[in-house]
């Protein structure tokens, strides 16, 4: 991170901090009104309410689809600033991208990924129109929208492209803010971690009411997190060795080998060095963020709305090869040694053939003086909408925005050095043993910069008949609109990183890629019963969607997607819903516009993020069919997860062929609110996902699996995934470049459980309340080809059962259950959260990773000070630490699931005027 620009983040932090404050005193100097109680919300002035799944606006219109809620109480008393703060709670979400991604492109971004479905198959929604995304890949930094500004979220289950469009094929998460805030609230932060990965955060928000036309809301964060190192913590502090800070040498000439241990000692035993302990297990992260909501009436029919949000984002990671030093591994490098180097001991001479002079020597050696090495992300996100709506009739209103968004960044790797100048300093510095001087070659490369932009234009009308038709029910629901889309993106790569000893070239796509869209949507909502017994309301709800494709590469496309949707009101006390969608998710710009990349292939066995990717040669491992190999050209034995015997290429980038993915989901359930049980509710909803031609990549260890183990056939297409070198029989290169696959399906069933109990006078207290959200899955499978029998993934982990490779952990349980008491003005929450039991998805294994529960304590104290909020909180109670599999991903875990931090305190101070 440059130190600049943190420099005047800070400053504005604090700047910030200081005018809220002062701006409180005034406030308070001049009694303003009391901000509890707030303005009411224009979107609801005529009794309309927004429901997310539908654009239809009308009265006691009630989603169809499932849908869990977090309200804004739970927020705060989570202490969240951001939206990892909680959302990581929430069982109907898996892993995604967070914090202890190190290595990813993501770089302290957080993702959501519903059901293990895929960060890109979950659209991310603000007030219902669509949050700008940070990657190519489609996926939604939520980091950058401001937490303390929520008025609920809603995550929505089976599919809703019909309404929204693309990308909602697992589902949408809609965060709804609360533009109608008065007054002004500052806030600090803190959460204690032993021995790094502390943050703090302060921010302040404010809402001014504009003479009452309409309100402006803004909102300031800042917030700096530590580095965690892999060492601090015992399950994650070691891994796979790579070429020693000693080295390994041979002499050309003769073929004699030597080496130096770390202590520096001469030995004849080749030597390893195993760095982990040193690499970023959570980055260190600072960040601002800062928005604005504002709705405005230019009439009394007409009003302006819109919204700005800017997140700056400045990280230290590990880079695509990972964060090993600078290394010339693989078969080494071929240098000159003088025969009078100055570094020579006796037993070095005795080991060398001096011709002329000068001896050849192959090295193999990390330059382990210099450090790990890393990349720099400096990432500024921003997106501003501009909107106009207001009523043609009473009943029917119009509503039309545009909004723009753009994420820039530029990536700096640190670290490494030039390859070709140490060929030049074997004379002047020791290279046999620790503690050479090698600052001379090293150099930071700016690996490049990338920028993503998404416009997105919208007109419809929605409401119902009531104006002038009512059925026989009652009037109809409808929505009719046009949307478009455009997102586009750019690549510039620095072409020197070839020149790095760890880095590899990268290249940009040939054209600028490119994506336009077209559509026109609608809904129809049809009450077909009213106030008969056991129907106190039937209706049924349509919906349309036709969307015309146009890409920078590949043909132009067009497709259509609807719903079907029940909603049977059997009585006050029970309500039955059911929904059957057809979604699709067409290719985004990383999957069919990406360059071929290239890694070493040895980086699956020495970067820790890679290594679910491979898991050995099956044919040396002695798990593959004999036949089988023979035929493919293995040789004999080797070791096969050694980095020196894997000298090939793992080439992976986007494919102009890939058609769109699409599917069918379906969704029965049912909501109970018995009258004679006041403040309990139960919500139930059984839901289906199938997704055929899913868009994934065949990782070497599924295609090896399935060529020499499940199905060692002379004609199995994955076979060509991974080729041999055909003089050693070793394995070369990996081709997993982004591809159709074949189907992706999943069953299951999610529970809400909500009970709020008034207490007797006679106890302490005001309530008691008990919540339960559960996700059960009762059938998961993914087929990666067609000729393949699809693999049962219900309640695994490995990347054989990942759809994205970066959520490997698909529980088929997990709950979050709370208990909370509220004095007022004290309120206590006791929190659980269970991770079910998953096995191990490697073919052979038996191995499980048993449930996991972790629990939290929360404290809310409102003390007589007006305004004043005290939260503390302690997360993962009991120090539960992260399993520690065999077969495991990044740090000897899953850390994308478990919680690797151990116990955490944190506590909040908020300001309210």
């Amino acid at each position: 991170m440059t130190k600049a620009r943190p420099a005047l983040r800070l400053s504005a932090a604090v700047g910030a901090i200081g005018i809220a404050l002062f701006s409180a005193s005034s406030a308070m100097a001049q009694d303003a009104p009391d901000p509890a109680a707030p303005a009411a919300e224009a979107d609801d002035r005529n009794g309309d309410i927004v429901v997310t799944g539908t654009r239809i606006r009308s009265a006691g219109l009630a989603s169809t689809s499932p849908i869990n809620t977090v309200d804004a109480e739970q927020i705060q008393l989570l202490r969240a600033v951001t939206i990892e703060d909680f959302s990581t709670k929430l069982p109907q979400l898996a892993g995604g991208v967070n914090s202890t991604s190190v290595g990813s492109d993501a770089f302290g971004a957080q993702t959501l990924d519903l059901r293990s479905l895929g960060q890109n198959r979950t659209l991310v929604l603000i007030n219902g129109t669509r949050a700008v995304p940070f990657s190519f890949r489609n996926a939604v930094d939520v980091n950058a929208i401001p937490a303390p500004l929520l008025k609920r979220v809603d995550v929505l289950t089976g599919g809703a492209a019909a309404v929204y469009g693309a990308d909602a094929v697992a589902g949408v998460v809609n965060f709804i803010i609360n533009d109608d805030i008065r007054g002004l609230q500052a806030s600090g932060n803190y959460r204690a971690v032993s021995d790094g990965a502390s943050q703090a955060s302060v921010y302040v928000s404010g809402g001014l009411d504009l003479g009452g036309r309409g309100s402006i809301v803004a909102y300031f964060e800042y917030t700096d997190r530590d580095p965690l190192l892999a060492g601090e913590r015992l399950e994650t502090r070691t891994g796979p060795a790579t070429a020693p800070i000693g080295g390994n040498f041979r002499d050309v000439a003769s073929g004699r080998t030597f080496s130096f241990d770390a202590a520096g000692n001469f030995t004849l035993t080749p030597q390893t060095t195993d760095y982990t302990s040193q690499f970023l297990l959570v980055q260190p992260l600072e960040r601002i963020n800062a928005s604005a909501f504002f709705k405005y009436d230019l009439t009394d029919a007409i009003q302006a709305y819109g919204r700005f949000l800017y997140s700056g984002v400045d990280t230290r990671g590990g880079t695509r090869t990972g964060q090993n030093p600078a290394t010339i591994g693989g078969a080494g490098v071929n240098v000159q040694i003088a025969q009078n180097n100055p570094f020579l001991t006796p037993q070095i001479r005795s080991q060398l053939t001096f011709v002329n002079g000068f001896a050849t020597v192959n090295v193999q050696r990390s330059l382990g003086e210099l450090g790990t090495t890393a990349a720099i992300n400096d990432r500024d996100t921003w997106q501003g909408q501009i909107g106009l709506r207001g009523d043609l009739t009473p009943a029917i209103r119009w509503d039309a925005y545009y909004q723009i968004g753009e994420t820039r960044e530029n990536i700096t790797v640190v670290g490494d050095g030039l390859r070709a100048s140490f060929a030049g300093l074997v004379n002047t510095t020791d290279i046999f043993g620790p503690g050479g001087d090698f600052t001379s070659v090293l150099r930071d490369f700016d690996y490049g910069s990338r920028v993503r932009r998404q416009q997105v234009g919208s007109a419809y009308v929605s409401g119902d008949t009531g104006d002038f038709f009512n059925g026989w029910a009652g009037p109809f629901g409808f929505t009719a609109g046009y949307e478009y889309r455009h997102e586009k993106g750019r690549f510039s790569y620095s072409p020197d990183l070839s020149q790095s000893f760890n880095q590899g070239a990268e290249s940009a796509p040939p054209v600028p890629p490119f994506i336009r869209v077209h559509e026109l949507f609608g809904e129809l909502v049809v009450p077909l019963l009213r106030d008969f017994p056991l129907v106190k309301s039937l209706t049924v709800e349509g919906a349309y969607r036709r969307s015309w494709y146009t890409r920078s590469v590949g043909e132009d496309r067009s497709y259509d997607t609807d719903k079907l949707g029940l909603n049977w009101v059997v009585s006050d006390d029970l309500r039955l819903r059911g929904t059957r969608q057809t979604v699709i998710r067409d290719a985004n710009i990383g999957e069919f516009a990406n360059p071929v990349f290239s890694i070493p292939f040895s980086s699956l066995v020495t970067v820790a993020r890679l290594f679910p990717r491979y898991g050995g040669d099956p044919c040396a491992l002695g798990t593959g069919n004999v036949e089988q190999c023979t035929r493919q050209g293995y040789r004999g034995p080797y070791d096969s997860r050694a980095a020196a015997n894997l000298t090939g290429g793992y080439f992976f980038g986007g494919n102009a062929n890939i058609r769109a993915e699409t599917g069918r989901t379906y969704t029965v359930g049912g909501v109970l609110t018995p009258r004679f049980l006041p403040g309990l509710s139960l919500a139930v909803d059984y839901y289906s996902i199938s997704i055929r031609d899913a868009v994934g990549q065949i990782q070497p260890v599924d295609a090896l699996t399935s060529c020499y183990i499940t199905d060692p056939s002379a004609d199995n297409p994955l076979c060509q995934a991974v080729s041999r070198d055909p003089v050693t029989g070793f394995l070369r290169d990996a081709f997993v470049d982004d591809r159709n696959l074949a189907r992706i399906k999943q069953q299951g069933v999610d529970v809400d459980f909500r009970y709020a109990l008034a207490l007797p006078a006679s106890l302490p207290g005001r309530q008691l309340a008990f919540g339960y959200q559960a996700n059960f899955v009762t059938s998961y499978s993914i087929q990666r080809n067609a000729a393949l029998t699809p693999v049962n993934c219900k309640g695994s982990y490995g990347a054989r059962c990942s759809s994205d490779l970066v959520t490997l952990v698909s529980p088929d349980y997990r709950h979050r259950a709370t208990v909370t008491w509220d004095a007022k003005p004290l309120t206590v929450q006791f929190g659980w959260k269970r991770i079910g039991e998953v096995r191990d998805s490697t073919v052979g294994s038996t191995d499980t990773i048993d449930a996991f529960d972790y629990f939290d304590l929360n404290v809310a104290i409102r003390p007589p000070t007006t305004g004043l909020t005290i939260t503390i909180g302690v997360d993962n109670l009991f120090d539960k630490r992260p399993p520690t599999p065999r077969n495991a991903g990044a740090f000897n875990t899953y850390p994308d699931t478990y919680d690797i931090l151990g116990r955490t305190v944190g506590g909040s101070l908020t300001l309210t005027l």
